[in-house]
């Protein structure tokens, strides 16, 4: 029926509101006859103005009430509104008709229902990206327009947090341009800015190398920021640069013995020699260059399986006093040639290692006391020492191997365990025939049966090795 939409209930309205002035005229019109005719028409006008106040009470009412039914659910529909817009999306207006402002109701609670779902997206698209980023071990920072950081994830928050602590003065920029901009980034977010492209590249920072990606954030054309992917390349940039160090000292060092073995064939080969003396003396370096290089081979892959986990181990109960003692009288006769005086000192207990390779730690205090003897000079002596410990609650037993010779400079320390590494030149290797790996080997056995090497110097006092086993408390 047409009463049932807006627009008749409005033409509704609109008649009982003229109904209602035409009564009120017409009342208004008798009661002026009534002063003009005659009183047989009396009661005839009571009637109409009776008849006229009740349908304009009746009017009235209805009117009212009309009015009501169509400005409640306006004003509900303007509550919900508010409503959402404080974010409360699961507010819905009570449909409680079937016109227009029904209709109305119902599209605005399907709205409603969308803009959750949608918000709802939005709010899981946001979290996952949030749970991304968070696990990204690169730094991720976005700048807008103007250097103020506008998302970051936790290793982003702390590069900002440490190189924000870089001073600009310091680094020659002078004054901080940019909101948030790191100094080691200015440059790199000025030109994104101003060509509006992807850029690499590489910055050192607190002796740290850092890979760079900066992209720009375009909008309608136009630059609104940038995004920039940082990560830490230090360790990869160490290994670098250890592996052209490794090819350059491994090629130093075949290049001499190869160099000295061509030499001396040569010789032979032209009939230089002139007596079987001078012969045999060419024969015996080219035998000793090739048994330095055949030790040279023989330590690289002896270290390249340690480092692979591929070397085999015997490990077995050992009484690591007894080691020491029999190493001690292996070198007793050279350390007397040197005028080198050797002396050990060990505890009345025995010292047990429940797991321990007893070769391979022969070969360690070898290679430890090989390179004390060779750098003590004479009339000095070397010290030999183990017991047994408790450390941090756990029991260790120490070995310590402390010569008295010309030590290491305290920027050396920290890298004789690396291959090939050389110290100061009263260290260096000479005419010994040590292939510059012994440490790394030592280093590579001792942390093989879970202990830990530690080397402490001082220049023209000596420098001391100590090695801690772990051992199971009893």
């Amino acid at each position: 029926m047409v009463w049932k939409s807006v627009v008749g209930k409005l033409w509704l309205t609109i008649i009982l509101l003229v109904a209602l002035i035409l009564i009120t005229l017409g009342t208004l019109l008798l009661f002026y006859v009534d002063l003009t005719f005659s009183s047989a028409t009396h009661e005839i006008m009571v009637l109409f103005i009776i008849t006229g106040v009740i349908g304009f009470l009746l009017t009235t009412f209805f009117a009212f009430f009309l009015i009501t039914k169509i400005t409640q659910p306006l004003v509900q529909l303007k509550k919900a509104a508010d409503q959402i817009s404080k974010g409360e999306y699961r507010t819905r207006v009570p449909i409680r008709s079937s016109d227009e402002i029904g209709e109305l109701s119902n599209t605005f609670n399907h709205m409603a229902s969308e803009l959750d779902t949608i918000i709802k997206d939005l709010h899981h698209e946001k979290n996952h990206l949030s749970s991304v980023l968070r696990s990204m071990a690169d730094a991720v920072i976005t700048f807008d327009a103007m250097g103020k950081v506008i998302l970051t994830n936790p290793e982003g928050q702390h590069a900002m947090e440490q190189w924000g602590k870089l001073s600009w003065t310091d680094s020659g920029n002078g004054p901080r341009p940019y909101g948030d901009i790191p100094a080691p980034l200015y440059e790199l977010y000025r030109t994104v800015l101003r060509e509006g492209r992807d850029l690499s590249s590489k910055i050192n920072v607190h002796d740290s190398v850092w890979s760079v990606v900066m992209a720009p954030l375009t909008s309608n054309k136009s630059v609104r920021g940038a995004v920039v992917v940082m990560r830490n390349v230090t360790e990869e940039h160490k290994l670098e640069k250890l592996r052209r160090d490794f090819v350059a000292n491994v090629s130093h060092e075949i290049r001499t013995p190869l160099s000295m073995l061509q030499g001396y064939s040569e010789a032979l080969m032209d009939d230089i020699a002139a007596s079987p003396e001078e012969r045999n003396e060419l024969v015996q370096v080219i035998y000793d260059e090739s048994l330095r290089m055949g030790r040279l081979v023989k330590d690289l892959l002896d270290l390249a399986r340690m480092e692979a986990g591929h070397i085999e181990m015997n490990f077995q109960q050992l009484e690591l006093g007894t080691l020491i003692r029999r190493v001690h009288r292996k070198f007793q006769v050279y350390s007397k040639e040197r005028g080198i005086t050797m002396i050990y000192e060990l505890p009345q207990q025995p010292l047990i290692l429940e797991a321990a390779d007893e070769d391979r730690l022969e070969q360690v205090l070898t290679n430890l006391l090989d390179n004390a003897l060779r750098h003590t000079p004479g009339e000095a002596c070397i010290f030999i020492s183990a017991e047994q410990l408790v450390k941090d609650n756990n029991s260790y037993i120490q070995v310590q191997i402390k010569d008295q010779g010309a030590g290491i400079p305290r920027d050396d320390l920290p890298y004789i365990f690396e291959r090939f590494y050389k110290a100061d030149k009263a260290r260096t290797r000479g005419s010994s025939g040590g292939t510059g790996l012994g440490l790394a080997i030592v280093k590579n056995i001792v942390e093989s049966h879970g202990g830990i090497i530690q080397a402490e110097s001082q220049l023209n006092i000596g420098t001391t090795f100590t090695m801690l086993f772990p051992v199971e408390q009893a």
